[in-house]
């Protein structure tokens, strides 16, 4: 596997960053479970490295309940210090605060269109869009706009493209990656 060509972005020393790229990253998965956590993460890496992230994954993990939405949304004072204080997560109070709020909100989409999958389909229309060297679409800015409407925080335009490519939605490899298919 060493000597495959990745994404220009994947870091090679880092075994993390592989797996997630070449098992995870723009394959299409829309589990509920699995969309809640990727928008956390993702909101969690605004101004920061997505190898961050995803180094302190696990980490994240255990100390949000496993990304359990009901747990979330219902956090207080004390869970909210309890994470403030974890060094093993990005500890910035903002993100930990809008993270209860977006689970709130995503839990009222569920509601709403039956599931998130369902509320991302009224934009993709289910279709897997085919695009590299971006960070911004229109898609993303559409998702986007409704999301902070909604409520949401830490949704920007980049951060739900970087989002669409986490769940599959947009396929982004590069051309020289061993991955890269074009439909």
């Amino acid at each position: 596997m060493d000597n495959i060509t990745r994404c220009k972005w994947c870091n090679m020393n880092n075994k993390i960053y592989i797996k997630y790229h070449d098992e995870e990253w723009c394959k299409i998965n829309l589990n509920e479970k699995y969309l809640f956590e990727m928008l956390i993460l993702e909101s969690f890496q605004a101004g920061l490295s997505w190898e961050c992230i995803l180094n302190k994954r696990e980490n994240f993990r255990k100390a949000f309940d496993d990304f359990n939405v009901d747990k979330i949304m219902n956090y207080g004072e004390e869970k909210i210090n309890e994470l403030l204080e974890n060094k093993n997560i990005v500890r910035n109070k903002l993100k930990i605060n809008a993270t209860i709020n977006n689970s709130k909100i995503f839990k009222q989409i569920q509601n709403e269109f039956g599931s998130f999958r369902n509320y991302l389909k009224k934009f993709t229309k289910e279709k897997i869009v085919f695009e590299i060297d971006k960070t911004t679409s229109n898609l993303s800015d559409n998702i986007s706009e409704d999301l902070k409407k909604r409520g949401m925080k830490f949704v920007g335009s980049t951060i739900i493209y970087s989002y669409l490519q986490a769940i599959g939605i947009i396929y982004s490899h590069d051309k020289e990656c061993f991955m890269y298919k074009n439909n």
